[in-house]
């Protein structure tokens, strides 16, 4: 995935972060752009709420940024994006959940199970680390 829905940050925060990922990405010579998308937020009971980022170029370097935003920032950050080892038929027809890891001030705080439901992202499950 080099440019998804895989990356969220504490809504009210999206804004900030998007800057200062851009300005990171800029002055290291890194290939990454992050912009918000627009109405695209999760809800979780046990860490707060996400506002989704969309974003493009290298996952690893997508992955570093957004940690170090989190930790330069004081902000929560999701990285999603993980899925359990199913095989192949299992993956085209059952239900399929995605895992994400939170970040709190560039700390792995929990985890989250989550699904599509209607086009958006639902979350099942909610564990601290």
């Amino acid at each position: 995935m080099a440019g998804a829905d895989s990356f969220a940050v504490e809504r009210g925060k999206g804004e900030k972060a998007v800057v200062w990922m851009n300005e990171y990405a800029k002055k290291n010579n890194i290939k990454f752009e992050a912009k918000l998308k627009e109405d695209t937020f999760m809800s979780t009971t046990k860490f707060g709420n996400f506002e989704f980022l969309s974003w493009k170029g290298e996952w690893s370097a997508a992955r570093n940024i957004i940690k170090r935003a989190s930790n330069k920032l004081g902000i929560k950050a999701l990285e999603s994006g993980y899925h359990e080892k199913k095989d192949l038929l299992s993956s085209m027809f059952g239900s399929s959940s995605e895992f994400a890891k939170v970040y709190s001030n560039g700390n792995l705080v929990g985890q989250l199970e989550m699904s599509m439901k209607g086009g958006k992202w639902v979350v099942k499950n909610e564990v601290f680390s």
